[in-house]
């Protein structure tokens, strides 16, 4: 009798977490399982804020995919994919084609530009380890190039994040921390760099509790960010960006660096597949499964999930990606296994949300309570080993996990 085979399309937190309980709960004579990623190894999505500011070298934030899967279990293949044939079950691969009988679907998100001109040919994004380590080089370039010209171009040494939610605020953190060292190296005097964070919403860290995102812009301010909330970006030009607050006249900003981080959609290979998305993400089942097809799971930043009481997405988590990781081995097991068991429905455990401020410093909420600091700090870097925990166990952590702890 044949095996059924379970394709998981990416590497990510959720994929990874899928592959690893997949390998546990199943024996090789009951299903086939294959992983399908377009790198030999995974990156931690949530450390490429310290990768591109240069606080992290960038082999830090990833590791070998062969270390914490079960190569007897399962088949790897390196590899980018393309497409998804849903109707002949079916997966493009830019090396030919496999076919699946449950298909997990968790290939990440991509950068969402919102239609903004100039954005892809002339910003930054930090999606992935090569963009995290070009922008660490361009940003030493301009720091380089300023400290040897003899024409002296002050817009160098300008650096202007467009989004001030977790991601843009995370990576002022780590910038902030970084530049002084650059003025060190390059004897460059730090009054003369300056450091934007442009943010269309009304506020900074939308949804995150006031009292700690007045700490977290004092502190960043108090290192010489310059906020400009409720203002959007129009265009992105080689000089810099155009921006407005409201019906306001457009203000330039020249700047020699423009990093993006204000918006992620689902993968693109979604809306090609034809699967009902809303940009690119798919409104799950309880089960996780994608409306109109039992045999896809949709898990990570290309899935939605409503929280209900709210009547708001989700924000698309490593956290969130992880638990739904869990759930859909369990429930992709039950089918393999024929189980006559309900699939599980899955509903997020939100443990708490810490968001770094650099090294030593972060905002949080944990298990009720709210903090701020090298407290905040050390929850952030124990949530960081959790989670190479989880997928790898404590080899892992001893290879890759955070100790510095204070």
């Amino acid at each position: 009798m044949r095996k059924p085979k379970i394709v998981v399309l990416g590497a990510g937190y959720g994929g990874l977490m899928t592959v690893t309980r997949l390998q546990k709960m199943l024996g090789q004579d009951e299903a086939d399982i294959v992983l399908v990623n377009k790198n030999d190894y995974h990156y931690e999505t949530t450390w490429l804020h310290e990768a591109s500011a240069g606080t992290m070298h960038h082999d830090r934030v990833r590791y070998d995919i062969d270390s914490v899967i079960n190569r007897s279990k399962v088949e790897f293949i390196c590899a980018e994919v393309q497409d998804v044939k849903t109707a002949d079950k079916k997966v493009i691969l830019n090396t030919g084609e496999i076919d699946y009988d449950y298909l997990v679907f968790a290939l990440g998100g991509e950068p969402e530009t919102f239609g903004i001109q100039g954005l892809k040919e002339y910003a930054f994004t930090i999606s992935n380890v090569n963009t995290a380590r070009q922008i660490r080089e361009h940003i030493d370039y301009q720091f380089a190039t300023y400290a040897t010209e003899t024409d002296k171009k002050e817009e160098r040494l300008a650096i202007v994040v467009g989004g001030a939610g977790f991601t843009g605020i995370e990576f002022l953190g780590e910038l902030t921390n970084r530049v002084p060292e650059l003025c060190r190296e390059y004897d460059i005097d730090y009054s003369k760099v300056r450091i934007y964070c442009v943010e269309a919403a009304p506020t900074v860290l939308p949804g995150f509790d006031p009292e700690l995102v007045k700490y977290a812009v004092a502190q960043l301010e108090k290192k010489g960010v310059e906020f400009k909330i409720g203002t959007a970006i129009k265009e992105v030009t080689p000089e810099g960006i155009k921006a407005a607050k409201g019906e306001e006249e457009l203000e330039e900003i020249k700047a020699g660096t423009v990093i993006w981080a204000a918006g992620v959609r689902g993968s693109s290979i979604i809306e090609k597949a034809e699967i009902e998305n809303m940009r690119a993400r798919v409104k799950v089942n309880p089960d996780l499964r994608a409306p109109g097809h039992d045999d896809i799971f949709v898990i990570g930043d290309s899935s939605l999930i409503i929280n209900e009481e709210i009547n708001r997405p989700y924000p698309p988590t490593a956290q969130i990606a992880m638990q739904q990781g869990e759930v859909c081995a369990r429930n992709v097991v039950k089918l393999v296994k024929g189980s006559a068991e309900e699939l599980e429905s899955f509903k997020p455990d939100i443990k708490g949300t810490v968001c770094s401020l650099g090294d030593d410093d972060a905002i949080g909420v944990a298990f009720g309570k709210k903090m701020t600091g090298t407290k905040a700090s050390f929850m952030k870097k124990m949530i960081d080993n959790r989670a190479l925990f989880m997928i790898g166990g404590p080899a892992l952590v001893l290879k890759k996990g955070k100790f510095n702890i204070f």
